[in-house]
């Protein structure tokens, strides 16, 4: 009988064991399909950006966030371009001290600080809009947005142009442009996904 029981024991557990392996592998599926189906929405969505694999790589790592949300896409790409425009305006103050440099060259940095510091608080006031839309006011409140992200936009062209011609030279010249290009291109691409967002909530019945 003793022998029996622990069979009987041995032979639940190894069910048991079978049964939970099962579970933890479907659920695994069912993740992997998620996140699959989630990358596949954010790359046909970048797809329609100006700048396609910026967009993909720079928001497929929020993928599990995004999920398959248009607005939650948007969202997320405003934040990784308002906190690239931060890192970089937070570069290009620290530059500016930097010894040996032209005051023409100081210049154009500064100046390209406010242009950024603009563009921060028009994507910051864009993403507090964002968590507030809905509604009847809807069409409004995309219209801010619209004109918000535009502006930080035209801010960061605009500092990019502060450094064209031979105002800087070298590496410096380089490593900034290169830093506030890429800002302008997510911004870019957040104000792409913003207008395919407005768009899709128009059309909804």
């Amino acid at each position: 009988m003793e022998g029996s029981s622990s069979y009987y024991a041995l032979a639940t557990l190894l069910i048991v064991v079978i049964f939970t392996s099962a579970m933890n592998s479907c659920s695994a599926t069912r993740a992997i399909s998620a996140s699959k189906t989630s990358i596949d929405f954010i790359r046909t969505s970048c797809g329609t950006t100006t700048y396609p694999k910026l967009c993909y790589t720079s928001l497929s790592i929020h993928a599990s966030a995004i999920q398959t949300s248009p607005k939650l896409l948007a969202n997320t790409a405003l934040s990784v371009s308002l906190s690239k425009a931060r890192d970089t305006s937070t570069m290009l103050s620290k530059l500016s001290k930097s010894y040996g440099l032209k005051p023409r060259e100081v210049s154009a940095m500064r100046d390209c600080v406010e242009e950024m510091n603009d563009s921060i608080e028009e994507l910051h006031k864009s993403i507090e809009e964002m968590g507030q839309e809905g509604g009847s006011n809807f069409g409004l409140q995309m219209n801010d947005i619209q004109t918000w992200v535009s502006a930080a936009l035209t801010d960061e062209d605009t500092c990019v142009d502060g450094f064209a011609g031979k105002v800087m030279n070298g590496n410096v010249k380089t490593t900034v442009r290169s830093h506030i290009v890429n800002v302008a291109q997510l911004t870019s691409n957040a104000l792409a996904l913003i207008n395919s967002y407005a768009s899709i909530q128009a059309t909804s019945p």
